[in-house]
């Protein structure tokens, strides 16, 4: 059975993957800013995307906060992990993120979210591995048919 994020965890990189998981589902946005380096990167998800038309992901904390105020400020994200596999100073997370937005529309997607740290156990970088093809797009309750 695969040892999965907790505050319990061992590995600094999967601790510091549940810190992460745990500020982003309690809307906690200082604890998240503070789990980073100054110079971290965030690309989520990793090459050009609708979040990220460059695809050179968002680096420092003004970056990184500014990515939170776009895309996790005004949502209900929820990580159902099903596996989190630790090597050096990395982790990979594989499982399920289901976001809420404000205004009802829900999103599912698979992916692999991989976080490396520093040796104090910060994250110097954040990577997602999702597929825009196969997110899955749900409007509000009260707008599906019956």
């Amino acid at each position: 059975m695969p040892t999965l994020p907790s505050p319990d965890s061992k590995h600094p990189a999967q601790l510091a993957s549940w810190r992460s998981m745990d500020a982003v589902a309690r809307g906690d946005k200082q604890a998240w800013l503070d789990n980073f380096t100054d110079d971290a990167i965030v690309e989520d998800p990793v090459g050009k995307s609708m979040i990220d038309p460059t695809g050179e992901g968002h680096r420092g904390k003004a970056a990184i906060e500014s990515f939170w105020d776009q895309n996790i400020a005004n949502a209900r994200p929820m990580f159902r992990l099903q596996s989190s596999i630790c090597c050096g100073n990395e982790c990979a997370n594989i499982g399920t993120l289901t976001i809420q937005f404000a205004n009802g529309m829900i999103t599912q997607l698979y992916g692999v979210f991989k976080y490396t740290v520093d040796d104090g156990g910060r994250v110097t970088a954040l990577r997602t591995f999702w597929e825009t093809d196969d997110m899955s797009i749900y409007p509000p309750f009260d707008q599906r048919g019956a």
